[in-house]
């Protein structure tokens, strides 16, 4: 990682992180870039592993969608994670794309970040000044930007141990069926205490903004409730505010603002029901 960082901290010109390369091979063959350094990180060790450590997950910036799905522990702690990565492209992608370029590529559309965003995670990241740790909702700052310096890359991503009795999930609604970009996606993650009570929440939505967006006064709207109809209306409504969305051809904005909550609504009953309340 060291010289890595080195290589792009020195180049002068337009450089570019390597990892899955399903979003930088497809800008540089068609013409949309021109690098004058590309550096492949897919084979450096500190990136290639999922380890799971006494405070949760850490997994490595170029580990593939699918190798996210293979992993039973992670799967199983945080499937709402999991599954949102496993929505990038087709399977054929999904065998080299990652979360972390997912993360980086800095697209409000993109279907990892918020569920990486609900479930409080946060990378690593090694520049040539050293590490540095911060929250995954402080990467992408507008379309196509992050907050990475010159000659900083994310090493890995860590997701925290899940308390008991908590759930998450993402969905998204697309025109088509499958292998599109989401129209709005939204992600929630909660935590229940013995008698139902929502006692932790996290909500986050995407493509509804210039970049993906937390929304505290939805995770509000449940925490001291049972996640019951009253709780879900404020939620959703929550959301629906949050949202400063654009019109195109894929969805008007009038449009986005009102699947927003309704996405919301679905993904906390998912993770209600993943967090053994009913």
């Amino acid at each position: 990682m060291k010289e890595a960082t080195g290589l792009l901290a020195r180049e002068k010109g337009r450089a570019f992180v390597l990892a899955g390369g399903t979003d930088l091979l497809v800008r540089l063959r068609t013409g949309f870039i021109e690098p004058d350094l590309i550096v492949d990180i897919k084979r450096i060790t500190a990136t290639r592993s999922i380890d799971v450590r006494s405070n949760g997950f850490r997994i490595g910036a170029a580990v593939t969608g699918a190798e996210l799905n293979e992993h039973a522990k992670l799967t199983k702690a945080w499937p709402g994670v999991v599954e949102a990565a496993n929505l990038i492209g087709s399977k054929q992608v999904q065998g080299r794309c990652t979360m972390t370029g997912n993360l980086c590529n800095a697209s409000p559309a993109a279907d990892s970040v918020p569920a990486l965003m609900a479930a409080a995670a946060k990378v690593v990241i090694v520049g040539p000044k050293g590490k540095r740790t911060i929250p995954v909702e402080q990467v992408p700052v507008a379309p196509g930007k992050t907050s990475l310096k010159k000659g900083e890359i994310i090493e890995s991503i860590l997701l925290p141990k899940r308390p008991p009795r908590s759930g998450d999930a993402y969905l998204r609604f697309i025109p088509r069926t499958e292998m599109d970009i989401a129209v709005v996606g939204a992600a929630v993650s909660v935590t229940l205490d013995a008698k139902g009570m929502c006692t932790d929440a996290r909500v986050a939505l995407g493509a509804v903004a210039p970049t993906v967006v937390l929304v505290p006064e939805a995770a509000k709207a449940l925490i001291g409730t049972k996640m019951d109809k009253a709780a879900l209306d404020a939620l959703a409504a929550a959301c629906s505010a949050a949202c400063r969305p654009i019109d195109d051809k894929r969805g008007t904005s009038e449009f986005r603002i009102k699947v927003a909550g309704v996405l919301a609504r679905r993904a906390a009953q998912i993770a209600r029901k993943r967090a053994g309340g009913k």
